[in-house]
């Protein structure tokens, strides 16, 4: 028996934010301070650090269960099975529901039970959990679903990653930039075909680094609500990601007994592009090898970092034709990994 993706969705907002909407925009530093640079300096900074021209943002009228629902339709479809069978619903979020112009996130009842409810499944028997895990949390739902198939206690799971971050970002602070929105899913179940998962690996940092990416109030301090914004340790968390994300990479893959030169795409979580573009070279460096090209896809340019979204909207924009020059072919080695809030880290050698 093999534990395979046989099905993959994803839904990407129609709602574009491209970086000059950002030029108006009153971007100070955390202590509330005037920051010494005009916004198309600040912007043109970001851009080249992070990579990202465009971002995009779901409608005022949907929320991240809607988007994942979305997601998992297609999903199902692609696969071909009948809702119905699925034995486990996981979704990997970070915030909940939250309404346009609303601050408060709607997390009960969870995301999974409320796309099992927009799916119409009947069968009580499957089971619907959310899964928080920081960016990580796909990849770690995917693990975990990857258990329970293996243990018998399930043979059809779905596994959605789904995030509206603009809901969540202080229009005051220049990281606001780099976070997005968007779904994606894809169904894991139990199969006689060749390939699936081969090997994966998790940690948790915590002892220093577990408020790196918190919930905190605005950084214009003339504004006297207390609502929560994302925020993060930028240096720190760079730092941490190259210091760490490599060396876990390379335990998952070793773990697989898979030869680094079989790989043929990793697929990373889309955080900063000239983060992830050194997590990858470290990676590499670690087997005396340079980073091959068009190894790393990437889609934050135009998508920016929507959290648990990334990877497998990632993954399923390839398979769908939907990412220029680059394929996954019968028999390739994909390698899965991300870091994010917690800080969590996790891997997955998977062959196609």
């Amino acid at each position: 028996m093999n534990i395979k993706i046989t099905g993959t969705g994803s839904y990407i907002p129609n709602v574009v934010e491209k970086n000059e909407d950002f030029y108006q925009h009153q971007f100070l530093n955390s202590d509330g301070s005037s920051i010494n640079s005009d916004n198309e300096v600040i912007i043109e900074k970001f851009k080249a650090i992070t990579g990202i021209g465009e971002r995009r943002y779901v409608e005022d009228t949907l929320s991240t269960s809607d988007i994942a629902f979305y997601a998992a339709q297609s999903a199902i479809s692609d696969a071909n099975i009948n809702p119905e069978e699925l034995d486990y619903i996981i979704v990997a979020h970070n915030y909940g529901d939250i309404k346009h112009n609303t601050g408060q996130s709607d997390t009960v009842p969870s995301i999974a039970s409320r796309v099992k409810h927009l799916l119409k499944i009947q069968n009580p028997k499957c089971v619907g959990y959310d899964m928080l895990f920081g960016c990580p949390g796909w990849i770690e739902a995917t693990i975990q679903a990857n258990a329970f198939i293996k243990s018998g206690i399930a043979k059809k799971c779905l596994i959605i990653g789904a995030e509206t971050l603009s809901r969540v970002i202080d229009k005051h602070d220049r990281d606001s930039m780099i976070y997005s929105d968007g779904a994606g899913a894809v169904i894991l179940e139990a199969t006689d075909n060749e390939g699936g998962i081969l090997a994966h690996d998790s940690a948790t940092y915590a002892l220093d680094e577990a408020h790196y990416i918190y919930f905190g109030e605005t950084n214009n301090q003339e504004i006297s609500d207390k609502r929560c914004y994302i925020k993060m340790y930028g240096r720190k968390i760079y730092e941490f990601a190259l210091n760490n994300v490599p060396n876990a990479m390379k335990s998952c893959l070793d773990k697989g007994g898979v030869d680094i030169k079989d790989v043929k795409k990793i697929l990373i979580h889309q955080a900063n592009e000239k983060m992830d573009e050194a997590i990858v070279q470290r990676f590499y460096k670690l087997y005396d090898m340079k980073m091959p090209e068009g190894i790393m896809p990437m889609t934050i340019n135009k998508l920016g970092n929507s959290s648990v979204a990334t990877v497998p909207t990632l993954y399923d924009m390839i398979l769908k034709g939907k990412l220029e020059g680059h394929s996954i072919n019968k028999g390739d080695i994909i390698l899965f990994a991300s870091v994010g809030a917690g800080m969590n880290i996790n891997a997955i050698v998977y062959k196609y």
